[in-house]
């Protein structure tokens, strides 16, 4: 298992606490104001919204409302694909656009911005994991669903956290030899768990990448009772110290499921809106993003998730811009990777 030194290729990133600090705040009456305003829109242009659920709980919620979809990456491209609606706005970060659009080339697929991007993606260049997989054309490719679109035209397989050890352990069974990218935690994890021949891309997610062992076992030390949920894009580290490790929609699953009152959760902090509707319940904890070595350029939540809001989703619908668009040729391939995903995923 061998990493490739991305050599720190994109690290201006927004904090969190800026983007929050920018964001609109509703009162009762103007955010149900809003959401009218949004249903009337959604009705008007035949569109539904999808949003992931690290986007504020405003977001959420309206998404819900309107009979649209809130879930994790792989059922987000599903829900997608099995829609009639004429528009949808994905609420999310760019690749989540990006791969509506692979799957639904038919459809106008808007975003409450463009400027939503992400980490993974922004450091694995298509260029440059091209120029990496020729040291190893014996090698396939698989990608994270986190990648652009030129990413998942060169790769054999997209692959998303809910079902990546399972596609992992079927390749390994094939005896396929792979180049896992981009993200070093995840594919150490992967590695971890089922020995496959891997080489790694080394790029991180700015929040996950937070979350330190020694801080997450002082928590748990004052909450001895307490279950711990991780991410599997945080570091061996964290993820030795999980009761349940799995995908978004795998956590929100566990914190239902668990006997433990408390919940120290190791992700996104905008999953508890969908893990307090599971689980009214569980007293839910943030896992710390403080402590050595951690900078709290996220703390325990995506910059650029916290940039969809109500304002410019509205604004979005009005106006029908923030068009996602790619090369049709490019689709064309990144659907073979992508729409793999898709089956594989129907097969489990």
């Amino acid at each position: 298992m061998n990493k490739f030194n991305t050599k720190s290729l994109n690290k201006s990133y927004p904090k969190t606490e800026d983007v929050i600090s920018k964001s609109p705040v509703y009162d009762k009456k103007t955010k149900l104001d809003k959401i009218k305003v949004i249903k009337q829109l959604l009705e008007e242009k035949d569109a539904k919204i999808i949003a992931h659920y690290y986007t504020h709980e405003d977001i959420q919620e309206v998404a819900e409302l309107t009979g649209g979809n809130v879930s994790d990456s792989l059922e987000m491209a599903k829900f997608g694909s099995n829609q009639s609606s004429k528009m949808l706005i994905v609420a999310g970060v760019r690749f989540m656009g990006e791969t509506a659009k692979i799957l639904n080339p038919e459809k106008k697929i808007l975003m409450p911005t463009l400027d939503a991007e992400c980490s993974l993606d922004l450091n694995c260049p298509a260029k440059e994991l091209y120029k990496f997989s020729q040291k190893y054309p014996e090698r396939e490719i698989v990608v994270y669903a986190n990648t652009s679109a030129e990413v998942k035209a060169m790769a054999d397989w997209v692959v998303t956290s809910s079902i990546a050890v399972k596609l992992i352990e079927y390749l390994k069974e094939k005896k396929v030899k792979i180049i896992w990218a981009p993200d070093k935690h995840l594919g150490n994890y992967l590695n971890h768990k089922t020995k496959a021949d891997m080489k790694l891309w080394n790029a991180s997610c700015i929040v996950h990448e937070e979350f330190k062992a020694k801080s997450l076992l002082k928590l748990k030390e004052k909450n001895s009772d307490a279950a711990i949920l991780v991410h599997p894009e945080s570091s061996l580290e964290v993820i030795e110290l999980a009761d349940v490790v799995g995908s978004t929609s795998q956590l929100i699953a566990a914190c239902k499921k668990l006997p433990n009152k408390k919940i120290i959760v190791a992700t996104d902090n905008r999953i508890f809106y969908k893990m307090k509707q599971a689980a009214p319940n569980k007293i839910l904890i943030e896992a710390p993003t403080g402590g050595d070595g951690a900078t709290c350029i996220s703390c325990a939540h995506c910059p650029w998730m916290a940039m969809n809001n109500l304002d410019n989703l509205i604004e979005t619908l009005k106006q029908e811009k923030n068009e996602i668009l790619i090369n049709e040729d490019i689709r064309k391939k990144a659907f073979i990777s992508t729409n793999k995903m898709i089956n594989f995923a129907k097969s489990l």
